[in-house]
C-alpha cells in the first residue's frame, strides 16, 4: 500500500545539480497524485481558522509570534493517518499550504493595524480585513512569475531551512521506518527542551556575557555583551542554513555588536541623539547595549537589508525581464493557439491570469484607500496605490531570498521603511496628523502583508517542489486561504481591543505595533527618519556587494539580536563537524542527512511546544519557578545547551558508523 512504503527525499533535494543532473521529486511528474480533494480544503480552512485566531490571539497577547506552518504539517500528518486517507502526501501539502495562511496574514496585521488603536484612533473590521487580504493577494500574484527561480533554478544554493523542516515532517510521517523515528525522537527532545526552558524556566532561554561579573562590568562601562539563544529549535535552523551561511549572518552580528555599538558608546556616551524625534531622553551611555541596538544600530540593518535587496533586484534583472517577456507573449498568443506541454510539477496559474489578477488587484487597491475611508480624494488615494505597487513587488524577492537563507522574514524592518517613506510622501500631498497616521498604518499594512506572505508561500511552493505536487493547485487555494485568515484575523483584533484594548493597565502587548506607532507618530507630527543610519547600513551594502560576500545574509545578522544569530553558527558548525569528520564521503551524507533529520525535529518540537507554552500563559497556568530562576537560570543553561549540541554530533554518527539501510 502506497502509505506504508518507505519513501525519502532524493539525495540530490538539497545540493546543487551538477551538469547534466536533473531532480525527480517523490511524486513523479507523471503521476496525477491526490491533491486537492474535500478532505485536503475543508481540513485546510479549518487549520486557517484555528491557527488565524491562535496566533492573533497569542501574538498580541503574549508578543510571540509563532509559525504555524510546521505545527500545521504536523497535525495533517497526524489526521490523515488516523483516517487511513489514500494519497495522503499530495494532500497533507495543499493542507499545510492553505493552513500556513494563517501566520504569514497575522504577521502582516498584528505588526501594523493595532497602532491604529495604540494611536487613539479608530479602525473599522472593513479596514483590517481588506488590508489582510489585499495585500495577501499581492502577495501570492507578485511572487509567482518568481517561484521557477527560487525553487528549481536555485536549486541547491538556498537552504530553505523551514521549508526543510516541514518537508521532513510530511515525507516522514508518510513513510515511517528508521527516518520517522529519528524525527519523533529529536522532536520530543528538541520540544521537551524548549518547553522546560520557556514554561518552567528551569534555565534561561539566552545566555550572556553579562551572567559573570566581569561581563556585566564590561556591558555597562564598554556597551560589549553577547548573547546566545539556549533553544533547541533555533540551534536546529543553524544546521540546516548550513556553516557559510550562519556566519555570514553572525558576521552582521559581531559587526553591530563588537564594532559599531561600543564605538558609539566611546564617540557620543555622553550625547542625547534623538534622530527621529520621539522624545529620548537618554544618553547613550546611560543605555544598555540591547537598548542602543534598538533605538540606533538596527536601523543600520534595515537601510543595509533595503539596499541589498534594491541590489538584488538589479542582479536579478533578466529574471524580471523574463517573467515580464514571458507575460507579454502570452497576451500576444491568440486564444486557443497550441503551447508546449508543461510538467505537472512545473506547471504555474497562466501568466495571463496572473497579470490580469495583479490589475484587478491593484484597482481593488485603489477602491479601498479612495471609497474606502482610507485617505481624503483620490489624488492620495492613487499616491497610495504607487507606494504599495512599487514597494511590495520590488521587496517581494527580498522577502523571498530572507526566507530561503535564513528561515526569517525582516518584514518589520521592511515595514518601519515602509512607514516612513508613506508618511513622507502623504506629508507631502497634504495628508498630516490623525487622518494620515491612519492612512500610513492601513497602507502599510497592506505592504506589510504582501511581503509576508511573499516570504511565507516560498517556503510553500518549495516544499511542493521536493514533494512533486502540482504549483498551479498550490496556488489556486492559496487564495482562499487568505480569504478565511483576512477574516478571522479581522474580527479576533476587533474582539481583543473591545475586551483588552492596546493601552493603559493589562493592555495587549504589541511589540511590533507599539514600534510602529512610536515610528510613524513623529514622523507625522514634523519629525524625521534615521537617514544617516540607513545611508550607514546602504554604504555597508554596497561595500559587500562589491567584495562579493551576500549583502543581505550579512545585513539580516545586523538586524536580527545577536542572541539569534548565535546559535545559527554554531548549529552551521556542528553541520560540518558531521559531515566533514569521515574519509568516507558516503558515510559523511548519511551523518549530514540524519543531521538533518534531527534538526527538523528540533524545528518542529520546538514550534509545537511554543504554541503550547503561549497557550498555558494566556491562560494563566504558572509552573515559573521565579526564585530558582533568578538565581541559577542562566548560570546552569550552558549545562544543558551543551548537552544538546553533544546529543546532535553523537546521535548523527551512529548511523555513520553502521552500513546504509538499502
Amino acid at each position: 500500500m502506497e502509505e506504508k512504503t518507505r519513501i525519502s527525499l532524493p539525495e540530490n533535494a538539497s545540493r546543487p545539480l551538477k551538469p547534466g543532473e536533473t531532480y525527480k521529486p517523490i511524486l513523479s511528474p507523471d503521476s496525477n497524485p491526490k491533491e486537492v480533494t474535500a478532505y485536503s480544503v475543508a481540513l485546510g480552512l479549518v487549520m486557517t481558522v484555528i491557527f488565524s485566531a491562535a496566533a492573533a490571539y497569542l501574538g498580541l497577547k503574549v508578543g510571540q509570534v509563532f509559525e504555524a506552518a510546521i505545527p500545521i504539517a504536523i497535525l495533517a500528518v497526524g489526521f490523515t493517518s488516523a483516517l487511513g486517507k489514500k494519497g495522503g502526501l499530495g494532500q497533507n501539502v495543499i493542507i499545510q499550504s492553505i493552513g500556513s495562511c494563517s501566520g504569514v496574514i497575522v504577521a502582516g496585521a498584528i505588526f501594523t493595524l493595532p497602532a491604529i488603536y495604540i494611536l487613539g484612533l479608530e479602525v473599522s473590521f472593513t479596514h483590517m480585513f481588506f488590508s489582510s487580504l489585499l495585500g495577501g493577494v499581492l502577495g501570492i500574484l507578485f511572487l509567482i512569475p518568481f517561484r521557477k527561480y527560487f525553487v528549481k533554478e536555485m536549486h541547491g544554493r538556498y537552504p530553505f531551512p523551514e521549508a526543510t523542516a516541514t518537508t521532513q515532517v510530511l515525507v516522514s510521517g508518510e513513510s515511517g521506518g528508521s527516518s520517522a523515528k529519528t524525527l519523533l525522537v529529536s522532536g520530543l527532545i528538541g520540544g521537551l527542551y524548549d518547553f522546560i526552558a520557556a514554561t518552567f524556566g528551569a534555565w534561561s532561554e539566552t545566555l550572556s556575557t553579562t551572567v559573570l561579573h566581569v561581563g556585566q562590568t564590561i556591558a555597562d562601562k564598554a556597551k560589549l555583551v553577547l548573547k546566545v539563544n539556549t533553544g533547541a529549535a533555533v540551534l536546529g535552523l543553524g544546521y540546516i542554513i548550513g556553516l557559510k551561511y550562519s556566519f555570514i549572518i553572525c558576521c552582521g552580528s559581531f559587526l553591530v555588536w563588537l564594532v559599531i555599538i561600543p564605538i558609539m558608546n566611546l564617540i557620543w556616551g555622553g550625547s542625547v541623539i534623538d534622530l527621529m524625534g520621539t522624545g529620548i531622553t537618554q544618553t547613550i551611555g546611560e543605555m544598555a547595549p540591547e537598548q542602543i541596538f534598538r533605538e540606533y544600530a538596527r536601523h543600520i540593518g534595515i537601510g543595509g537589508i533595503a539596499t541589498a535587496g534594491i541590489i538584488g533586484i538589479i542582479k536579478s534583472s533578466g529574471v524580471i525581464k523574463s517573467a515580464v517577456g514571458l507575460a507579454v507573449g502570452e497576451f500576444r498568443k491568440r486564444p486557443g493557439a497550441a503551447s508546449a506541454e508543461v510538467a505537472r510539477t512545473d506547471r504555474d496559474i497562466k501568466m495571463r491570469t496572473v497579470v490580469s489578477g495583479i490589475v484587478i488587484a491593484l484597482l481593488a487597491v485603489f477602491a479601498f484607500f479612495a471609497f474606502g475611508g482610507v485617505v481624503s480624494n483620490v489624488w492620495q488615494a492613487l499616491v497610495g496605490l504607487l507606494i504599495v505597487a512599487v514597494i511590495a513587488f520590488l521587496f517581494t524577492t527580498v522577502a523571498a531570498n530572507a526566507i530561503a537563507i535564513v528561515g526569517t522574514n525582516p518584514v518589520s524592518g521592511m515595514t518601519i521603511m515602509t512607514l516612513i517613506i508613506t508618511a513622507l510622501v502623504l506629508v507631502a500631498v497634504g495628508l498630516k496628523g490623525n487622518a494620515g497616521m491612519c492612512a500610513a498604518m492601513i497602507i502599510g499594512g497592506v505592504v506589510c502583508t504582501a511581503l509576508s506572505m511573499a516570504g511565507g508561500f516560498i517556503t510553500d511552493l518549495k516544499i511542493g517542489y521536493w514533494i512533486g505536487t502540482t504549483p498551479a493547485k498550490q496556488e489556486t487555494w492559496k487564495f482562499l486561504g487568505t480569504l478565511v485568515a483576512a477574516a478571522t484575523v479581522g474580527g479576533v483584533m476587533m474582539v481583543l481591543n473591545k475586551t483588552y484594548g492596546f493601552t493603559g493597565e493589562n493592555a495587549l502587548v504589541a511589540p511590533q505595533a507599539n514600534a510602529m506607532a512610536a515610528v510613524i507618530q513623529p514622523m507625522m507630527n514634523g519629525g524625521s527618519a534615521p537617514w544617516l543610519l540607513y545611508g550607514i547600513g546602504a554604504v555597508i551594502a554596497i561595500l559587500l556587494t562589491v567584495f562579493k560576500v551576500p549583502a543581505l545574509a550579512f545585513c539580516l545578522g545586523m538586524f536580527i539580536p545577536i542572541d539569534l544569530n548565535l546559535p545559527l553558527l554554531i548549529g552551521g558548525a556542528i553541520a560540518w563537524f558531521v559531515s566533514t569528520r569521515s574519509k568516507d564521503s558516503e558515510k559523511n551524507s548519511r551523518r549530514a542527512e540524519k543531521g538533518t533529520l534531527i534538526a527538523s525535529g528540533f524545528i518542529a518540537g520546538g514550534a509545537l511546544m511554543g504554541v503550547v507554552s503561549a497557550i498555558l500563559k494566556f491562560a494563566g497556568v504558572d509552573w515559573w519557578m521565579g526564585s530558582w530562576h533568578t538565581q541559577y537560570g542562566e548560570a546552569v543553561a550552558i549545562v544543558p545547551f551543551v548537552a544538546l549540541i553533544i546529543y546532535m554530533i553523537v546521535a548523527t554518527k551512529e548511523r555513520g558508523q553502521r552500513p546504509a539501510h538499502k
